[in-house]
């Protein structure tokens, strides 16, 4: 840490050294993001104090620690986080989450992780002491964020050399648009003033022209700020004119930001913005990957209000002049009297990287205050001095300046000298400023002023039921930050002229409006396109001269697409729709029109409507829905063997084993492994039943030749699809023999034989030659030529395979006599008839007759 000088060290007792608390630098990781706007720092923390047991973040602004708490919260749970701030105080007990403004956050505080957004601002003439505070001393246990400009770099490696700078680029690019008139800026925009009255006239004419805008300055309290950033948010209006206050804290949908000027006054005099100031603003337009665009307002006659070549280059690269120092004040002064105080106060770093910070408004307070003879005396004792100093720390809100808030300070001391500030006192100051009658401006002065009663409520030494008054402080500031956007939105939001440009107006019917290769046209005017049937509108088309050609567009769309519907229904019948299947969506042009859902059986999937239809009216839509049911029936002609199948399961005269049968040949696709599925137990005429809806009966498969197609195969794997059952694919082409490496699936159609598989109706092929072997046999041994088998590609190993599950058992031939030449005896086999199995039906039970035991039965049940 960098050592202090003080004044007058040689007659006042050494500085205690600091609680352990603060000596953790060493042990912790402390870790610089540094970048641009719109990098993503404070998500990136976010995750961070998520994925620690505790932690906190130290936020510029109580509206940012407002919007994160919310976030925590709904990932952490309310019991487990905490918001706290100079005004609200939200700590429930053992919450472990905290959220603070920088000046709030706990010193002493036991937590794993700690984060400082912002932190740039250690250089700020007037907040520029604390966060420096704050960057030498807080510290987590495991790990430490702090968040700023890549300005901050320099300062960080020379003050925190054990910390790594880690660089975050800019999510969207940001480039330079020029400067344009009010009347020429884009809809969501914002246009940045640097005074009440500028901000005020580019509001008015605002609203004149483009139907109004929303508000946002720094006196506006969190929740008006809110109230407005929504009004902008929610589309309402088009625009926001802000002061700087726009610059930090708020997220917003802006694509463009305008400066009406490039000067402000800071507190001493009227200076230009720095290149840096410039891109903190500036970087409000184009969030997350949307790239965004800032310029200046033309016609405001300022003399300073266009941007130089070399700032426009330092915004569009964000290359700024770095840090070279950092304000800094004694955090930890002593309080054995009031100069020594004053003293430590104003002591100056000796690190070069340090500056003593201007002159606060609390010192300032503390300063005039302690000059007061008569008031000087009633502090004495360290317990004293600190209370003192505590109440002079009470934030100027109103913006009284220092002898105005020197005499509310002074007024609060004499309360709290003797004790606590009474209930009954309190409340009565508090009602005192729950009216909501009046203008903008003395709605501002009693925001401010209950701000200030909140900040007191929030200290449990300073008055009597804290929890009481704290709560009654807030629903005043609520009511009166209600009142204040009410007003701005009054003065500065011309609702009729609003919704006139939002909303059809009696003239955009009589607007022409055409459909063109899918571009739609008003008054010649390209507007948007169909994609097909969504209505796409050009970005360039939100200009807001184009806004009553947005609304003959929408009037029209309805005929538009009533007329394309009609046309497709004619496509349709003709065999020309270009309808098409993506995966179990329809699709028209590349967009969707509806997907395939389960319906009541696996042949009948139900098509739901995509939204876009919704638009269509509803004659013409019926048409186009019926006439996709209609195409979809087509795509599944191919499976015509399984609707025949279904019909037939449904007939109470085929019997309860047929039936059973028949629905596992429909949910199997038309093909069953013969072995287990019943067949044995089917009656002759029953299995004549079977053949005469062209079921082959195979020795080791049951199938319909037809499924074995392609076409078939594809509208069979749609199906499965569309009730998320997803099928090994099938090879191009459905050749005789596929490998199979290793575990492979083997596709439907195919019977594995080892490493091979083979397609189930050559399968039956060649067994059907063993068999006609065996019946040509004259002995129980016989051969069987591989010839067939060879030229489908079996191997012998394969070959093998299937005969062993048909029944057939091979035998080597003996090896020839010593002596005696030529070709090897070929391989002999024999048939075994396979043994009855359990439950299979026996020569007295082809009668059709359900065994009760068999789960056939159970089954045949269900069916009937």
């Amino acid at each position: 840490m960098p050592c202090k000088a003080r004044a007058g060290d040689a007659t006042f007792p050494e500085m205690p050294p600091r609680s352990p608390a603060n000596h953790r630098v060493s042990d912790s990781r402390v870790k610089a993001v540094l970048g641009p706007t719109n990098t993503g720092k404070t998500h990136y923390a976010i995750e961070r104090l998520c994925a620690h047991s505790s932690g906190a973040i130290g936020f510029p602004l109580r509206l940012l620690a407002r919007e994160v708490y919310d976030r925590v919260v709904a990932i952490k749970g309310a019991d487990k986080v905490a918001l706290i701030t100079g005004e609200e105080r939200i700590e429930p007990p053992g919450a472990r989450w905290l959220l603070c403004t920088v000046e709030a956050m706990p010193g002493d505080a036991d937590l794993a992780f700690v984060a400082l957004d912002e932190a740039q601002l250690c250089a700020d003439r007037e907040r520029g002491h604390v966060f420096t505070d704050r960057l030498l001393h807080a510290r987590g246990r495991e790990e430490t964020l702090l968040l700023g400009s890549a300005t901050l770099a320099p300062m960080v490696e020379a003050l925190l050399p054990e910390a790594e700078i880690i660089g975050r680029p800019r999510f969207s690019t940001l480039s330079h648009a020029g400067a344009k008139k009010l009347s020429r800026v884009p809809p969501r925009s914002a246009i940045v003033a640097f005074s009440a009255e500028q901000v005020y006239a580019v509001a008015e004419m605002l609203r004149r022209f483009r139907g109004g805008a929303a508000v946002v300055m720094g006196a506006l309290s969190p929740e008006t700020r809110n109230k407005q950033v929504a009004l902008f948010q929610s589309g309402e209006v088009d625009y926001l004119v802000a002061t700087d206050a726009i610059g930090m804290g708020l997220n917003l949908d802006l694509g463009h930001v305008a400066f009406a000027g490039l000067s402000k006054f800071d507190g001493q005099r009227q200076r230009r913005l720095t290149s840096a100031e410039m891109a903190q603003i500036a970087g409000r337009a184009g969030r997350h990957q949307r790239d965004g665009t800032f310029g200046t307002l033309a016609g405001t006659g300022s003399h300073d209000a266009e941007f130089r070549e070399e700032e426009v280059f330092a915004i569009e690269e964000h290359r700024f002049p770095p840090l070279t120092r950092l304000f800094w004040r004694e955090s930890e002064p002593r309080f054995a009297a009031l100069d020594l105080l004053i003293a430590d106060l104003e002591s100056t770093p000796t690190s070069p990287e340090l500056a003593p910070a201007p002159e606060a408004i609390d010192l300032a307070v503390l300063k005039y205050l302690s000059a007061d003879p008569q008031l000087a005396a009633t502090v004495r004792g360290e317990a004293l001095v600190r209370r003192f100093w505590e109440v002079c720390s009470l934030p100027d809100f109103r913006g009284y300046g220092t002898d105005n808030h020197a005499r509310f300070v002074a007024r609060l001391w004499e309360d709290l000298r003797g004790g606590q500030l009474g209930g009954e006192f309190v409340a009565r100051s508090i009602a005192d400023l729950d009216n909501v009658t009046g203008d903008i401006d003395t709605l501002q002065m009693r925001i401010a002023a209950i701000r200030s009663w909140a900040y007191i409520a929030q200290r449990p030494d300073w008055i009597l039921a804290r929890e009481e008054m704290s709560a009654r402080a807030r629903a005043v500031e609520a009511r009166l930050s209600d009142a204040l956007h009410a007003r701005l939105t009054e003065r500065f939001v011309n609702r009729r002229t609003s919704v006139l440009m939002k909303k059809l107006g009696t003239d955009t019917a009589l607007l022409p409006v055409a459909c063109e290769n899918d571009e739609i046209l008003v008054d010649g005017e390209h507007i948007g396109k169909l994609v097909g049937f969504r209505f796409a509108v050009d970005p360039l088309a939100r200009l807001a001269d184009r806004k009553l050609l947005l609304a003959a567009a929408e009037k029209h769309l309805p005929g538009l697409l009533g007329a394309r519907a009609e046309a497709l229904v004619e496509d349709a019948a003709s065999g020309e729709s270009g309808i098409a299947l993506d995966a179990t969506s329809l699709v028209w042009r590349g967009a969707p029109l509806a997907r395939l859902v389960p319906g009541r059986s696996v042949l009948t999937p139900r098509i739901e409507p995509d939204p876009s239809l919704e638009a269509i009216p509803p004659a013409p839509r019926q048409a186009l829905l019926d006439a996709l049911e209609a195409w979809l029936g087509r795509q599944f002609e191919a499976l015509e063997p399984l609707r025949r199948f279904e019909a037939a399961s449904l007939e109470a005269e085929a019997g309860p084993e047929l039936r059973a049968l028949l629905i596992r040949l429909v949910d199997g696709g038309g093909l069953l492994v013969r072995a287990g599925s019943g067949f044995d137990r089917l009656s002759p005429e029953q299995r004549a039943r079977l053949r005469k809806l062209g079921l082959w009966i195979g020795a080791l498969d049951l199938f319909h030749p037809a499924m074995l197609k392609a076409r078939a195969l594809a509208a069979w794997r749609l199906l499965q699809a569309v009730r998320r059952h997803a099928l090994p694919e099938s090879p191009t082409g459905m050749p005789v023999v596929i490998d199979l490496p290793g575990k492979a699936p083997c596709p439907p159609c195919y019977r594995r034989l080892g490493a091979q598989g083979l397609r189930i109706d050559m399968a039956e092929r060649v067994l059907s030659e063993a068999h006609e072997a065996r019946a040509r046999a004259k002995t129980r041994t016989f051969a069987i030529n591989p010839a067939f088998a060879v030229s489908l590609g079996l191997n012998q190993s394969s070959r093998a395979h299937l005969l062993r599950l048909a029944g057939f058992t091979g035998s080597n031939p003996p090896p020839l006599a010593e002596g005696m030449f030529g070709p090897p005896q070929p391989q002999r086999w024999r048939w075994v008839a396979p043994r009855l199995r359990a439950g299979k039906a026996g020569p007295d039970d082809r009668s059709g007759k359900t065994d009760p035991a068999s789960p056939f039965a159970a089954l045949a049940k269900l069916v009937r």
